[in-house]
């Protein structure tokens, strides 16, 4: 690929002559998989919610900034805080089937300029760990972002965080770097790990999660018969990523 050079000699970016931003995503329901991603109403999933992240001890909220709550009160009011916010914007990750909210994420550090927004604020409860339901949510997510004409979508995690990380990479983001001592989360120092899609790796991403989320890949009881992570690790092997 060539490179753009300005009148004194130095190399440029890509250029984009027609690039306007993209807009501000509103808030709005996404589903598809079995799986509806909605934008968080304290009424409507705090109960399931609370019940749903009851079934951990309470490890899962080590990495987060919030969290655990001594009380469903306590936790009611952190979920009206978070509701009421325009960035990150909430969304309740809800069992279609069923009707049970059983997660939690969010848009957030949402850049219409620059067309870069990260996924973040991740719960999961022990029902949505490694579920066709969790990876729907994602894809859903990723898809509503690259259709309002985003060009990164971001991953972040503190690095000790492994699950995480997994997570990251099996879902087909690249991971980038990890940034030193970039916080103090709970009077702790934390790394952050960054991963990354961008637009145009996009619509090959989409397809391979489109492969896997498939009923045709899974089996009379549930189970996968080809590996998201397998799929994906190829999928990035292909395209130099």
């Amino acid at each position: 690929m060539a490179v753009e050079l300005n009148p004194f000699g130095q190399p440029l970016g890509t250029a984009l002559p027609h690039w306007q931003g993209a807009p501000f995503p509103e808030l709005q329901v996404m589903a598809g998989w079995g799986c509806r991603v909605e934008p968080l109403q304290p009424a409507a999933h705090g109960e399931s919610l609370w019940q749903a992240f009851a079934e951990d001890s309470g490890q899962m909220w080590t990495y987060l900034t919030s969290g655990p709550f001594a009380s469903q009160a306590a936790f009611t009011d952190w979920l009206a805080r978070m509701a009421a916010g325009r960035d990150p914007q909430f969304y309740a990750i809800v069992d279609a089937a069923s009707g049970r909210a059983l997660g939690l994420a969010s848009y957030l550090r949402i850049d219409p300029q620059a067309g870069s927004i990260e996924v973040g604020w991740l719960h999961f409860a022990p029902a949505l760990q490694r579920t066709r339901i969790a990876t729907a949510a994602m894809a859903l997510m990723m898809a509503r972002a690259f259709e309002l004409g985003y060009r990164r979508y971001e991953w972040k995690c503190n690095a000790l965080n492994r699950p995480s990380w997994q997570a990251a990479l099996r879902l087909g983001f690249a991971h980038e770097g990890v940034f030193r001592q970039a916080r103090v989360d709970k009077g702790h120092s934390r790394d952050t790990a960054w991963f990354s899609i961008l637009d145009r790796e996009w619509p090959g991403l989409q397809a391979v999660l489109a492969r896997w989320l498939a009923d045709e890949n899974f089996d009379e009881k549930g189970r996968q018969r080809l590996s998201l992570a397998a799929l994906t690790a190829a999928w990035r092997a292909s395209v130099g990523i």
